[in-house]
C-alpha cells in the first residue's frame, strides 16, 4: 500500500516541522535561525506544514497529491538535507535530519513512482 507510507511520511514531517516551529517561538535550544537571507524560518515552516497537510488533505494517490507531496519532500529537505551533517548543531538534531530525510525520499519515489504503482 504505497497511500499508507505516503501518508505515514507526511504526518513525520508535519510533526518534525510542527516541533521546530514550536522550538522556535519558544526559544529552546536547539532551534532554527529566526530568519535566513531569503525569508523569515517561522512563515517557512508554516508553509511547509500547509504543503504536508494539503497532500494528506487531497490524499497522495491522486496527482495533486503527488505533486504536493513532491513539493513537501523538497520544502523538508531545506531543513533536514545533507547541508545539516556540516551543521555544528548536527549532533543534537541528527535523529530529525534522519527521519527527515527519510519522509522526503519516501514522498519522492512516491511522487515518482505512485501513478505506476496506483495502476499496478
Amino acid at each position: 500500500m504505497p497511500d499508507r507510507l505516503a501518508h505515514a511520511a507526511l504526518a513525520a514531517l508535519i510533526i518534525l516541522q510542527g516541533t521546530m516551529l514550536a522550538s522556535l517561538y519558544a526559544g529552546v535550544a536547539p532551534h532554527p535561525p529566526a530568519s535566513t537571507p531569503l525569508f523569515g524560518m517561522g512563515p517557512f515552516i508554516g508553509f511547509a506544514i500547509a504543503i504536508a497537510s494539503a497532500a494528506l488533505i487531497t490524499g497522495p494517490d491522486s496527482r495533486t497529491g503527488r505533486i504536493l507531496c513532491a513539493l513537501s519532500a523538497l520544502a523538508a529537505l531545506l531543513s533536514f538535507g545533507p547541508q545539516k551533517y556540516v551543521d555544528p548543531q548536527f549532533p543534537m538534531v541528527w535523529p530529525a535530519v534522519v527521519l527527515g530525510q527519510i519522509s522526503s525520499a519516501a514522498l519522492l519515489a512516491h511522487a515518482a513512482l505512485g501513478h505506476r504503482l496506483s495502476a499496478a
